[in-house]
């Protein structure tokens, strides 16, 4: 397997009780965009690493619906706000992002960062919350009937502030019949998120290429339902599957983006995903070298 190369920095050099000696060190490498062996590496302009100004308004017009008939977030609007009030202040905040094996990143992602990592990066350390925890709880195969029935396990005992739920691909394998009860455990994790004083955000899942999943024809029905929820239950909305859509409309082209030639983000396809979540939230920014990175 092909692992990323990694800058190898002397221990003198190398003090992370050092803010000052540690953005020197970053500083020397800003220009460097690391890229997976085999790719043709683009020119890019210098970036510096200090902290840029970021617009933190949100996208709440990104989804509309009737008003929730119960719950602690009574609007996506309220939802959008209440993430870019995390942005904005001073207290620490939890990320729990979770769902199945395109949230866990395992494998596929051939030792390159998944989406939940570079959002680390972006908010860690590009937006200077370092006190900020990001923790990634998706598992390869799961279903939202397993999800909702480890829960506790999964997410609520971290008490998050806001939560990334992405589930629906290996439901879909269920076909119509299965459809009614992935909306009705849909709507209760996000129902107990709520609960415990988290945010839900619900995720779609990225386009998958045709020919090798004959067993997710249905797949586009839960994609809806997803977006049905989101609307509904007036939870902030990111929609993986439209962006990839619009961006890879054929199916040859989603090839650059999926690790098995099947369903599964590779390192580019991960890069993008992490770059839709970062413009929907409002905090993507041209300068972070983050959101730079290759996805080509």
């Amino acid at each position: 397997m092909t692992h990323p190369a990694h800058f190898l920095v002397p221990p003198s050099r190398s003090d992370p009780l050092n803010p000052q000696l540690e953005e020197r060190r970053l500083e020397e490498r800003r220009t460097t965009d690391l890229k997976p062996r085999g790719r043709r590496r683009p020119s890019v302009d210098a970036v510096t690493l200090a902290p840029t100004p970021v617009s933190l308004a949100p996208l709440a017009s990104a989804v509309n619906g009737p008003p929730a008939a119960s719950g602690l977030v009574v609007s996506a609007a309220e939802g959008f706000k209440g993430l870019t009030a995390l942005f904005a202040g001073s207290s620490p905040a939890t990320w729990v992002f979770t769902g199945d094996s395109i949230t866990q990143g395992a494998m596929y992602t051939e030792g390159w960062r998944s989406f939940p990592e570079h959002f680390a990066e972006r908010v860690r350390w590009e937006l200077r919350r370092l006190h900020d925890v990001v923790i990634n709880t998706g598992v390869v195969g799961e279903t939202s009937a397993g999800l909702l029935a480890n829960l506790e396990a999964r997410v609520l005992r971290f008490r998050p502030e806001a939560v990334l739920v992405l589930i629906g691909m290996n439901d879909a394998v269920g076909g119509p019949a299965g459809r009614a009860s992935f909306r009705e455990n849909l709507y209760e994790i996000v129902r107990q998120i709520r609960q415990a004083r988290g945010i839900p955000v619900l995720q779609t899942p990225n386009t998958v290429y045709p020919p090798y999943t004959c067993l997710l024809r249905d797949l586009p029905a839960y994609v809806e339902i997803i977006r049905e929820v989101a609307q509904e239950s007036q939870s902030p909305l990111i929609d993986h599957w439209r962006h990839w859509e619009q961006a890879k409309p054929e199916a040859d082209q989603l090839l650059g983006w999926l690790q098995d030639q099947s369903i599964h983000p590779n390192v580019y396809g991960h890069r993008e995903m992490a770059r839709l979540i970062f413009r929907t939230l409002g905090i993507f920014d041209r300068a972070s070298l983050t959101c730079r990175l290759d996805a080509t």
